[in-house]
């Protein structure tokens, strides 16, 4: 059979997303390495690549599969319109994150079935089913409608990470070249494990994989990682770094093999100061940029969100990472109560910290999270391409107008001229215009994004 798959752009009304970051559509390569050899599969990634119409044409699959995050599902509704407006016999397949958490979204006409969870092996079974003209009913994982409502399945068993085939690289071959996270390009994505064993209440990715933290064997890892071409590497887990042990020996294996790469991977700001011999020997190894969830600048704001981290772990970690001269990607949130006093606090707490790379996120209640239970009846709007972690889907305590001022004024000087400039060199010279083009237009949208609410 022929098969597309499709990674969505962002909707116009979204800010950020791929001007930022773009990584691989790991998911879909993971489905593709499922089906083949045994048929014809191709990705289409139309953050670069917005020729559907062509890829239909030219290509003429017998099913579709699209992955989508919750900012997707307005965008991939319409693509599965346009895709039956051209042939109505074609299987058209969601799934991804938020087809997992919120399946009841796409219970849409042009939609005819849903995964949830781990998609290898139901889209497996899915097309041998299709090809073989019988029924979908019953495969663990797999929703779809009937008389208006979803008939769900089984869910299907906490997966062994270790079972899966390595991703099918060699179909995104046409676009490997850009994808990126600021100066890391080209840029390979893979996954060394699944889940979180913390509870932070504005997350779902540890409900996902059943409140476990599932892990590859680091011999599989180091496989994986001799055929990556890419020299820099992401860790696209929800926390890399948590299983201490296991992290150090897949630094060892790494050394011993010689793989010489240039690493990006997630960490908790208390694991990192628990572990700093570990940051070390990654450091040795090639370990460049740790993703940090600093979150807030008061306890009292991290217990909000039960982090279950302090900023005294938090500061701990920026002098760890610091003297190590591992690059800190800071990550914080920006509550929708926040006055301008609290904006205030908030750049001058990131100077004091000598961050060159703060970003600042929205508290966003996103569906299949605890935080989304308790506020969704008070959520100004449920517009799904606002779910961007810029846009507020909750009220302010300041004007519109007056909080997005006060939060662009904190993402532009949360660092200094200087922290900025320390980054620059690592850039090459040919991408330092579009780097500037990029972020004027970000920072342009992000000031006025209060007026996408009229």
């Amino acid at each position: 059979m022929k098969i597309l798959l499709i990674q969505p752009p962002k909707a116009p009304k979204t800010i950020g997303g791929e001007d930022v970051f773009l990584y691989e559509p790991l998911a879909l390569e993971y489905v593709a390495a499922g089906v083949k050899p045994d048929h014809d599969v191709c990705i289409l990634d139309m953050r670069l690549d917005k020729g559907l119409s062509a890829a239909l044409e030219g290509f003429q699959p017998q099913v579709v599969g699209i992955t989508a995050y919750t900012v997707h599902v307005n965008v991939v509704r319409r693509l599965f319109d346009q895709i039956k407006q051209w042939n109505a016999d074609v299987l058209t397949v969601v799934g991804g994150h938020h087809a997992t958490v919120a399946p009841i979204d796409f219970l849409w006409p042009s939609i005819d079935l849903i995964v949830m969870g781990e998609g290898v092996e139901p889209f497996r079974e899915i097309v041998r089913r299709s090809e073989n003209g019988a029924g979908f009913g019953g495969i663990p994982g797999v929703t779809f409608a009937k008389d208006g409502c979803l008939v769900h399945a089984d869910p299907q068993p906490i997966a062994d990470l270790d079972a899966f085939p390595l991703p099918e690289r060699r179909l995104t071959a046409q676009y490997r070249k850009d994808y990126f996270s600021e100066w890391m390009k080209p840029l390979a994505t893979m996954r060394t494990s699944k889940g979180c064993p913390y509870r932070c209440s504005f997350c779902a990715l540890w409900k996902l994989a059943g409140g476990r933290y599932l892990k590859r064997q680091p011999e599989k890892v180091v496989e994986e990682l001799a055929t990556l071409e890419e020299p820099f590497v992401f860790f696209a887990d929800d926390e890399s770094l948590v299983d201490a042990p296991r992290m150090r020996r897949l630094a060892e294996l790494i050394k011993a093999a010689g793989i010489k790469k240039r690493y990006f991977l997630y960490g908790r700001s208390d694991t990192i100061a628990r572990n700093p011999e570990l940051l070390a020997m990654w450091r040795e190894i090639g370990l460049e940029r740790v993703f940090v969830g600093l979150e807030f600048c008061t306890d009292e704001d991290l217990q909000f969100i039960n982090k279950g981290s302090t900023t005294s772990d938090n500061e701990r970690a920026v002098k760890i990472l610091h003297d190590l001269d591992i690059e800190l990607y800071a990550s914080f949130i920006v509550r929708p109560e926040f006055t301008h006093e609290d904006f205030e606090f908030f750049r001058r707490y990131c100077r004091r910290l000598g961050l060159s790379f703060p970003t600042f996120a929205v508290l966003t209640p996103l569906p299949g999270t605890d935080f989304y239970e308790d506020v969704k009846g008070r959520m100004i709007t449920h517009d799904h391409d606002f779910f961007d972690f810029i846009h507020t889907l909750l009220p302010t305590d300041l004007p519109l107008d007056e909080f997005y001022e006060e939060y662009y004024q904190l993402s532009t000087k949360a660092a200094s001229p200087w922290k900025k400039l320390s980054t620059v060199p690592k850039y090459h010279l040919r991408d330092l215009l579009a780097l500037q083009a990029k972020g004027n237009r970000f920072y342009s949208r992000l000031r006025s994004a209060y007026r996408d609410y009229q």
